[in-house]
């Protein structure tokens, strides 16, 4: 990337918004030039210079024939290769630059208070057309920059930009200062009420071309059919909405790895960490949906999430569209499985140590100096009244995957069962998960296990308010009030630490461990295809991103959909290559295969409007390095030529069709093409595409 260093100084001051020169006459190296001027607020200003402009259009015309255009680079400013690079795309696209040949000067609208009073696309036509004459000089967008910074301040100063912003601002801008509506009416829009599709669609964009009509709407805007569903009352809205550009999500922004340990309610087997893949922006359905896959849960079983925070239960996912969004990757989530069952309670046991304390303090004797340690456990009870009895057998069935292989306990427990005629080898835990016999296959069966506990071990349990403040032990005598949650204190003794392997229970992965290496910058390719795909998938709306149902008159966290329905003569595709997370910020250089030719998108269009959906790229803006800096490019089809050339900011050079797939491509430019007969043959589906 070069830097003009000192020549910044020379940027000219932005002249009066009244008066504005546009260049008529031979462009110079600097950017200045000669030409005349009119004033943009007196109503015959335009039609003045009407001989004058076409005397200079002639001209164009005529040098074109003897030579070729549009080979003109551009100087770099200073960090201004974001700016050239979508700039060069720009006047690059047949329609644009078509228009911008032409007599453009009659559709500036000068009242649209959405506008910038026309500059914006004066300054931008003359500098096409600067890039459009003969000969291959290099141009300096001084005035160009400058009207930018004027109109859009994010821009001004010379530090590095994205160049899809820089394109989405200036697509937006020229669409209203070409407006051909002077007035824009108000309009009410009307849901859809379960009328037809193409009833609603022609509507919304009747509206839409009432109050915005221009040469950016009329080749660059396409429509989207949008489908909210309300997940409480089943409301069903159906709006049509226009779009400018395509942003498509890489595939490692579509979906995120997530570990979560679970932990057994029958005590069935050993706590086991999963690490499954799901949707990004899903909801705690789609983790348990991918769990229940990962574990080969059964249809009469359940999972419960949850998260874990310094030893105790912080919240629980009962919310199956509670978006995943509210999980972070440094949390701990856990879940419990166990069996299906109508009116149970839910039980959850927090583990408790003695505490080595030197000197006792008014908080440790609240707790009779103990501590929370490991992962509670948690697992449903009937909805019978309870006793200790019931909770201690509970218990001692979740434990029973943690007992070791051998201890002074389990001796004694097999000695008693068998009357003295123990065997010396026996080394199997009672109750023990066993990977060679399947789950629930135990070496003791549960009524042993319970007899054995109840006998050999005495677990001290402590019924808990809902904040584990106050405990008070469980009298074996009376029953326990039945509730929704029943929460206990386990405290653990040098009996139960002999017993049982409490290292399951502690040093609880998190959701995603991020690792700070060096990233590959050469990934597995994907098709653009699956890009699409991932950006039409059915997804939750963010808690942020809630939708007023006129049914239940309350926002709600609705499910949302989003399909092509009319799609536009220049198709702009966004490749989303910055990730931005909470503790990391991410350029993704992953490898997108997309096609240079017969982009059939057909099966992606709902709408029965007889276009053509094939497109053929002619423009791509390229960047190069890391977020936050790097370089841009720019690769562009010369149509009359079927040529393609490399735009370097001010270095121009023809490069093959085969060079111009890279990893670094981040804005495409796709054309209709017609389809027929006589159609050239090309890239017609992913099983042509090449890698």
């Amino acid at each position: 990337m070069d830097s003009t260093g000192n020549e910044l100084a020379l940027v000219p001051l932005e002249p009066s918004r009244s008066s504005l020169t546009i260049a008529g006459g031979p462009t110079m190296s600097n950017g200045h030039s000669t030409g005349y001027s009119f004033n943009l607020n007196r109503g015959s200003a335009l039609a003045t210079g009407c001989s004058d402009i076409d005397d200079r259009y002639d001209s164009y015309n005529s040098v074109k024939k003897g030579d070729r255009g549009g080979l003109a680079g551009l100087q770099n400013l200073g960090n201004t290769c974001f700016m050239n690079s979508a700039i060069q795309c720009l006047v690059h696209t047949p329609p644009l630059f078509e228009y911008f040949l032409q007599d453009y000067f009659e559709e500036i609208n000068t009242e649209n208070p959405l506008g910038m009073n026309g500059e914006l696309a004066i300054a931008f036509g003359e500098l096409l057309r600067k890039l459009w004459s003969s000969g291959r000089t290099t141009i300096a967008p001084r005035a160009f920059k400058g009207k930018l910074a004027r109109f859009a301040p994010q821009f001004s100063g010379y530090n590095q930009h994205d160049s899809q912003e820089l394109l989405a601002f200036l697509l937006d801008g020229l669409h209203e200062d070409l407006n051909r509506v002077k007035q824009k009416p108000y309009i009410e829009t009307k849901d859809s009420d379960g009328r037809a599709d193409e009833e609603v669609a022609n509507e919304c964009w009747n509206y839409h071309k009432a109050r915005n009509d221009s040469v950016i709407v009329d080749v660059c805007q396409g429509q989207y059919k949008s489908t909210l569903v309300c997940p409480v009352c089943g409301k069903i809205s159906i709006t049509f909405d226009p779009f400018m550009y395509l942003s498509l999500p890489m595939p490692s922004t579509v979906t995120r790895t997530m570990t979560v340990t679970m932990f057994y309610g029958d005590g069935s087997g050993l706590p086991m960490p999963y690490t499954v893949t799901v949707p990004k922006h899903g909801c705690c359905k789609d983790l348990s949906q991918a769990l229940g896959t990962a574990c080969c849960l059964r249809g009469d079983e359940s999972l419960l999430l949850a998260e874990v925070r310094e030893h105790a239960i912080h919240r629980y996912f009962e919310n199956p569209l509670e978006s995943l969004v509210s999980i972070k990757d440094d949390e701990h989530v856990v879940a419990y499985r166990s069996k299906k069952v109508t009116g149970r309670i839910k039980l959850e046991i927090i583990h408790r140590v003695q505490e080595k304390q030197e000197k006792f303090t008014s908080e440790n004797l609240k707790g009779g100096g103990r501590k929370h340690f490991g992962t509670p456990l948690v697992t449903y009870l009937g909805e019978d009244a309870l006793n200790e009895a019931d909770i201690s057998i509970a218990v001692s069935r979740m434990l029973s995957p943690l007992r070791r292989r051998y201890s002074s306990l389990t001796h004694k427990a097999h000695n008693s069962k068998e009357n003295g005629f123990v065997s010396e080898t026996t080394n199997e835990p009672l109750g023990s998960y066993n990977s060679q016999s399947g789950p629930g296959d135990q070496s003791i069966n549960n009524t042993e296990l319970e007899e054995t506990s109840s006998r050999d071990m005495s677990l001290q349990l402590s019924l808990t308010n809902g904040i584990g403040l106050s405990c008070k032990p469980i009298d074996k005598d009376s029953l326990v009030k039945s509730s929704q949650l029943v929460k206990a204190f386990l405290d653990w003794s040098d009996k139960e630490h002999e017993l049982y392997d409490s290292s399951y229970l502690k040093d609880l992965p998190e959701v995603h461990k991020t690792v700070f290496t060096v990233k590959k910058t050469w990934q597995e390719a994907v098709s653009l295809f699956s890009c699409l795909e991932a950006f039409l998938t059915e997804e939750p709306l963010g808690p942020d991103d809630m939708w007023y149902c006129p049914r239940c008159k309350e926002h709600r966290q609705a499910t949302k959909k989003l399909d092509l329905w009319m799609l536009p003569d220049i198709l702009v595709v966004h490749l989303k290559r910055f990730s931005y997370s909470r503790y990391l910020k991410n350029k993704l250089d992953t490898y997108v295969n997309f096609p240079i030719r017969n982009l059939d998108l057909s099966k992606y269009v709902k709408s029965k409007d007889g276009k053509s959906h094939v497109y053929e790229l002619y423009a791509i803006s390229n960047h190069y390095g890391g977020l936050g800096g790097g370089h841009y490019t720019a690769h562009a089809k010369l149509v009359d030529e079927n040529r393609w050339y490399h735009f370097d900011d001010g270095h121009v050079a023809p490069v093959d069709e085969n060079e111009i797939k890279t990893s670094a491509a981040y804005l495409l430019f796709y054309q209709r093409v017609k389809t027929g007969p006589g159609a050239e043959e090309g890239e017609t589906s992913r099983a042509n595409m090449d890698f």
